[in-house]
């Protein structure tokens, strides 16, 4: 198959692209490019401690502002930092006897409701969620965060209801969605880095260590296992990551969402077509591409790291080389694997950059091999009325610019001891096909 059709550079310098998986259209054109990733944040100020713990509703100081906590990773006391106990359904009386590295908790304002699994699948409550919940409305102080939390999201969706009010099968019925609904928040612990001292110096993935980036997966993993587990109803666990407000997040505190929804989405739904008729799409106009094009960023020895093309945005994206398609079938070192190179493209990118990360697999209920990729997209550009009318979207930095542009950070990350071993740029080798999850029968 002749590479025209997705990736064509004209005599001018024009790059007109065609995403090989969504057939999204993206031009690059010379000479609007010429600017920075990132821009000087605005009206700064000194940190003050009150800012480092309870800057937003995500902060240490502010646990009670969120629903009941699913899971939280706990350092082990004398362990390193990448030793962690997980708990899970914690009582709102014992949120501060440990220090949370990572929580999980419900989104207060779902994309999916609780109703919606209701009403339209019939679904009640699970019997391990049942037993959370009357667990923890028996507890007085439960009781009273979940009905503080509920006069919360009464007051910001602009209802007269008062949690008060409600009786107990009424506050059961009201608080179902805090102890099983399908849209999870993963957050970290920081607002601030430790050694910040202005409201510059927001905590991004690119500040976390190695480990600690580990741990940030490995609990975003567990999270999709359980939202399956709890709903034999969902078909597809996105998982995404929105970092500051230009890119869609609510606080400028680290976080990754989790969506359960009934549907596969449609990329994979423009995908998986293609890849039953061409098994190796993904390596050809993946690695390979990369490869033949000068794309490559890293690898080591369970994942690669490429400039991707035919993206919206600037785009780098992170591919599993495990046989496994799907992150919880992955073993921890492949998982290991995958969040190095991902947390080395943050550290690459900077914290001052908005992105977003978008996590792709094989859907449950699908024959069709998907390699797990995570592709990072820098948020540098703003759509505007070219885009919505023609659907073809000006991509400011062409992939070889983005590649040279973070090269020379990643060697730099490497050299500062920032980021785990790997190799970077033309010391990767790279053989063609390296994705195994795409020859399973």
């Amino acid at each position: 198959m002749s590479e025209e059709p997705y990736y064509r550079e004209l005599p001018d310098g024009t790059i007109k692209q065609v995403n090989p998986f969504t057939g999204t259209k993206v031009w690059t054109v010379p000479g609007r490019g010429a600017r920075p990733l990132s821009k000087p944040p605005e009206h700064i100020r000194e940190l003050t401690e009150h800012d480092r713990r309870a800057a937003c509703a995500f902060c240490p100081d502010n646990l009670l502002s969120t629903p009941p906590e699913k899971t939280r990773l706990v350092k082990r006391p004398g362990g390193l930092v990448c030793d962690h106990d997980l708990m899970r359904c914690v009582p709102a009386d014992q949120l501060n006897a440990t220090v949370a590295e990572f929580r999980r908790v419900p989104n207060l304002f779902e994309i999916l409701s609780w109703q919606y699994w209701q009403l339209n699948w019939g679904m009640d409550l699970p019997r391990a969620s049942r037993e959370w919940q009357e667990e923890y409305l028996s507890n007085p102080a439960g009781e009273a965060h979940v009905r503080s939390v509920l006069n919360a999201k009464f007051t910001a969706i602009g209802s007269d209801q008062r949690a008060e009010d409600l009786n107990p099968q009424e506050l059961r019925a009201a608080s179902a969605a805090f102890f099983a609904g399908g849209h999870d928040v993963i957050i970290a612990k920081r607002h601030y880095t430790d050694d910040g001292t202005t409201t510059a110096d927001l905590a991004g993935s690119g500040s976390l260590s190695v480990n600690e980036h580990r741990a940030f997966m490995a609990l975003t993993v567990d999270s999709m296992v359980q939202l399956h587990r709890h709903n034999k109803h969902v078909r597809y666990v996105v998982a995404f990551q929105n970092w500051l407000k230009p890119a869609g997040a609510s606080f400028d505190h680290l976080h990754k969402q989790l969506v359960a929804i009934d549907e596969v989405g449609a990329d994979n739904e423009s995908v998986l077509p293609k890849a039953v008729l061409d098994p190796d799409l993904f390596n050809r106009w993946g690695p390979d591409f990369a490869v033949e094009h000068g794309l490559v960023l890293a690898r080591n020895e369970g994942a690669v790291m490429t400039v991707g093309f035919g993206h919206r945005y600037p785009s780098v994206e992170v591919w599993s080389t495990s046989r496994a398609d799907q992150p919880w079938r992955v073993d921890p070192d492949g998982i290991d694997a995958v969040s190095d190179l991902l947390h080395a493209a943050h550290v690459a990118v900077g914290d001052d950059v908005p992105a977003n990360e978008e996590w792709h697999y094989r859907p449950l209920r699908t024959g069709v091999p998907v390699p797990w990729r995570i592709i990072l997209k820098l948020r540098v550009s703003t759509l505007a009325g070219f885009e919505g009318g023609t659907k073809i979207y000006v991509n400011t930095i062409s992939p070889a610019t983005l590649a040279a542009m973070l090269l020379p950070k990643l060697f730099e990350a490497r050299e500062a001891g920032r980021i785990a071993a790997m190799d970077l740029g033309e010391e990767c080798v790279i053989p063609r096909g390296v994705l195994a999850s795409t020859k399973l029968g």
